[in-house]
C-alpha cells in the first residue's frame, strides 16, 4: 500500500516535507539525539547543525532509535549560519528572552497556522539556538518571524523539548481555508536584491556614497 504523503495539497496542513530543524552551535551530542527522535515522532526528517560542539556519534545514537538513527546519519552538518541557512526562503527564529527586538513574536500555535500556507511553495527553517544561552541578536537579523513557548513559573525548557512543542504544532495545525502562498526570497536573492537596490539609489544621487 502507497503511503500517503503529508502535504498542505492532500490535507491543507503544514508541509512538513519542507521543514527542517536547524540547530546552531548545539552543546551535548545526547541534545541533538534526543531532537532527531523529536523531529522524527512529528513527521520532520531534516536536521542541520551548525558549529556543533560535540559529535559524538554514540552518545547521539543513545537518544535516537529506528527512523531517528537514520536521520541521523543524514544531518546537515555547517560551519557557518547564513550558508547553512541560504536554501530556506522563511526562518523561525525560537526564543525565550522577551523585549527590545524581540518584540515581535508569536506563539507556537499561531505560528504553525501561519506555515500551513508558507510551507506549501517555500522550503521553512525552525532555528534554534545554544542550550544556555539561545539566539543571541547577532543570530535575529536572519529571521523572519520569532516564536516563543508560553510556560508557567517554571520557563526552563531543554533543547529537545522546545523542538517537541513546536514540531507538535506543526504536526497538527489544519488551516480553515488554505490559501496560495507565492515561494518567498531566500537570502541570497535578498542579498543581491538589496545591492541592486543600493546600486541604483547611489546612481541617482538619492544616497550618498559615503553611506
Amino acid at each position: 500500500m502507497k503511503e500517503k504523503r503529508h502535504t498542505v495539497e492532500q490535507t491543507g496542513r503544514v508541509c512538513l516535507e519542507r521543514v527542517a530543524i536547524v540547530l546552531f552551535k548545539p552543546q551535548l551530542a545526547e541534545n541533538i539525539g534526543a531532537v532527531a527522535r523529536a523531529a522524527c515522532n512529528m513527521g520532520i526528517n531534516r536536521l542541520v547543525a551548525v558549529s556543533p560542539l560535540d559529535l559524538d556519534r554514540d552518545r547521539m545514537a543513545m537518544m535516537a532509535t529506528g527512523p531517528a538513527a537514520r536521520l541521523l546519519t543524514q544531518m546537515e552538518v555547517h560551519d557557518d549560519l547564513a550558508r547553512a541557512l541560504t536554501p530556506f526562503q522563511f526562518i523561525v527564529g525560537a526564543t525565550a528572552r522577551l523585549g527590545g527586538v524581540r518584540n515581535d513574536y508569536c506563539s507556537p500555535r499561531e505560528m504553525a497556522a501561519r506555515l500551513v500556507d508558507i510551507s506549501a511553495v517555500n522550503e521553512v527553517a525552525l532555528l534554534f539556538g545554544p542550550e544556555n544561552w539561545g539566539l543571541t541578536n547577532d543570530e535575529l537579523p536572519f529571521c523572519h518571524a520569532l516564536v516563543t513557548i508560553p510556560t508557567g513559573d517554571c520557563s526552563s525548557l531543554n533543547l529537545a523539548q522546545a523542538v517537541m512543542v513546536m514540531a507538535y504544532e506543526l504536526f497538527t495545525a489544519v488551516s480553515a481555508q488554505p490559501r496560495p502562498t507565492p515561494r518567498l526570497a531566500n537570502s541570497r536573492e535578498l542579498e543581491s536584491m538589496y545591492a541592486m537596490l543600493q546600486a541604483t539609489l547611489l546612481r541617482i544621487n538619492f544616497i550618498s556614497h559615503q553611506n
